[in-house]
């Protein structure tokens, strides 16, 4: 399974937001720590406030602001909220048209694949994947004199 590059970017915006002083930042920033478009991740945290796991604000001192705390946000969330199709093959979605469901058993196994995929994802939050603060920092040049 491969998830959109939207649910990456998401991703990125809330590690960065979790390091950040405040924890906060304007988009532009975020994008250039991450080397990424700026026009895509303005959907991205539209997408996010929308969840209300961030709040955007315009003007001087505004940008985009973590709301919630890192260990409330779980990554299954995130992707939840970013993602629209988890069919990983046809008869999960809502077009059944394979001519064995039914009486194939590969729906049952993906199905529970994709439970447990989601069950490890739950379980693991924002604070515990933006853990290594000083090594994020310093990789999205939120350190003085630290180069990416």
């Amino acid at each position: 399974m491969r998830h959109t590059s939207h649910a990456d970017f998401a991703l990125r915006v809330l590690l960065y937001l979790r390091v950040a002083p405040g924890r906060r930042g304007s988009v532009g920033d975020i994008a250039q720590a991450h080397d990424i478009s700026r026009h895509h991740l303005l959907k991205v945290v539209q997408r996010l406030a929308g969840a209300g796991l961030v709040t955007t604000s315009r003007g001087r001192g505004g940008g985009v602001r973590l709301i919630r705390d890192p260990s409330s946000i779980s990554v299954g969330e995130v992707m939840r909220v970013m993602e629209k199709d988890f069919a990983v093959v046809e008869c999960l979605g809502p077009a059944r048209f394979c001519r064995v469901a039914g009486v194939c058993g590969a729906r049952s196994v993906f199905s529970r694949a994709l439970d447990a995929y989601f069950e490890v994802l739950d379980r693991a939050t924002l604070e515990d994947i933006a853990a290594n603060d000083l090594g994020l920092r310093g990789a999205l040049g939120l350190v003085p004199g630290a180069g990416r």
